[in-house]
């Protein structure tokens, strides 16, 4: 029973764990495995996680979200803002830490306003906003950064390629929001929780050098000292709380994408499949090992980065592994939204398959 609990638990960790175990059948463990990993990645990501579970135990987005549901009037209106602020988000902080900042803001709002049933389809959105949100700029998705340096793109060039998909992706986002009726929102503007601006401003700083991490200003070593040794003294069930399966999905996901890249038979097809039709490729590729692995992985048979570039992009939706930023919205709907799985992946697997879709077909008509 307690085997079947953590699988189900933690079925994406394991499926990870599985695939990673299975490549290294094919390419035994080396020196070259320690390349693999993009360990500024996961520094951030712990230390964002860390922060942002601090700023959950003194009630720091319940009292934001209040203010937030008070301010929007109604449902749909709360919607497009959520939104929106992931969205702006995405492009000025990289996807991933989107969603680990606002994720926790729209649960919280949604609650507040006792709409609940509404979370999945409001963590689907925010999810999907991430992933396109952070297209228009060389930082906005792990994978842009990447590409963006390994061809050398020129910045204004990098803009105009993913201008056309960006604004699509605007449009389809703002139209989802219309689904959702304007019902008036009731709540209390006497808030029965009390805002520590001593803490707050604590953790704002912590937050922010986290965010400097993830920009390169400061070294991530720096910040594996730094942020624990505050919260250890100050919150210590901050650093209980991160959800370290989360972070072990990632160690995995880098094992495969790495060892995948090593086998040649894999390295031969792609070369064949990607002279063909590029976008297509790398498009289907997220869908299997992700798009920032894709990025890496297809970088090396193609010189064609317009298309790929659009392709691991809108490649981010699709699948539950298309993105990472996927598995973290998985990993918080199930954290804040226990009980719920089946119905958010209902929803996330019919919404992204229709954003595939509609951003693939006009890709491929109009952006390319």
């Amino acid at each position: 029973m307690v085997i079947k609990r953590f699988l189900k638990k933690n079925a994406v960790f394991c499926v990870a764990a599985v695939a990673a175990l299975v490549t290294c059948f094919f390419i035994p463990p080396d020196r070259e495995y320690l390349s693999y990993f993009d360990w500024s990645t996961l520094a951030c990501l712990f230390l964002t996680l860390a922060v942002i579970c601090a700023f959950r135990n003194i009630k720091f987005f319940t009292i934001v979200a209040r203010k937030l549901v008070l301010f929007a009037g109604n449902l749909r209106s709360l919607f497009f803002m959520l939104v929106i602020i992931t969205f702006i988000g995405s492009m000025i902080i990289a996807n991933d830490m989107a969603l680990i900042t606002f994720l926790p803001l729209g649960y919280f709002a949604i609650t507040v306003a006792k709409q609940e049933k509404y979370i999945p389809y409001l963590f689907v959105l925010q999810n999907i906003s991430a992933n396109l949100g952070g297209m228009l700029t060389p930082f906005g998705n792990p994978q842009n950064l990447y590409l963006y340096s390994y061809f050398k793109i020129p910045t204004l060039e990098f803009c105009g390629i993913m201008l056309g998909p960006f604004l699509l992706a605007v449009f389809l986002l703002s139209i989802c929001c219309l689904f959702v009726r304007p019902k008036k929102l009731k709540v209390s503007e006497k808030f029965p929780e009390k805002l520590r601006f001593k803490r707050v401003l604590l953790y704002s700083i912590l937050f922010v050098f986290s965010i400097l991490i993830v920009f390169r200003i400061i070294p991530f070593w720096m910040g594996l000292i730094v942020i624990p040794i505050v919260l250890f003294f100050v919150d210590k069930e901050a650093l209980y709380m991160v959800d370290y399966g989360l972070l072990g999905t990632f160690f995995f996901f880098f094992i495969f994408a790495g060892n995948l890249s090593r086998i040649e038979a894999v390295n031969n097809l792609l070369s064949n499949l990607l002279q063909k039709d590029t976008l297509l490729v790398s498009t289907l590729a997220c869908q299997g090992i992700s798009n920032v692995p894709s990025a890496i992985l297809l970088s090396r048979f193609t010189t064609n980065y317009e298309a790929l570039l659009i392709g691991v992009n809108i490649g981010g939706t699709g699948t539950i592994i298309a993105s990472l930023a996927s598995l973290i919205t998985f990993s918080e709907h199930r954290i804040l939204y226990p009980g719920h799985t089946k119905k958010y992946l209902a929803v996330f697997t019919v919404m992204n398959i229709l954003f595939l879709v509609v951003m693939l077909i006009f890709s491929k008509l109009f952006f390319v």
